[in-house]
């Protein structure tokens, strides 16, 4: 199973909340992730939560890139 430290990866106010809840967060909920860069992943790519990130075919295809480089 997985896991990740969440104080490492979200906003403060979200790291106390349930998965359900992070996924449907707004992308600034990431740490690093501004408000406007939310707005701009929304207006590029339809991107309004963490899981429509998580889902967009570009960053899985450089997920699928990076792993290949790495099983290299």
């Amino acid at each position: 199973m997985a896991s990740i430290d969440l104080d490492n990866v979200l906003d403060k106010a979200w790291a106390d909340k349930s998965l359900p809840e992070i996924l449907a967060a707004p992308v600034a909920a990431l740490k690093g992730v501004s408000d406007r860069d939310g707005e701009l992943l929304d207006e590029a790519f339809g991107v309004k939560t963490v899981a429509d990130l998580a889902e967009l075919k570009y960053v899985r295809w450089a997920q699928a890139l990076a792993a290949l480089k790495a099983a290299k």
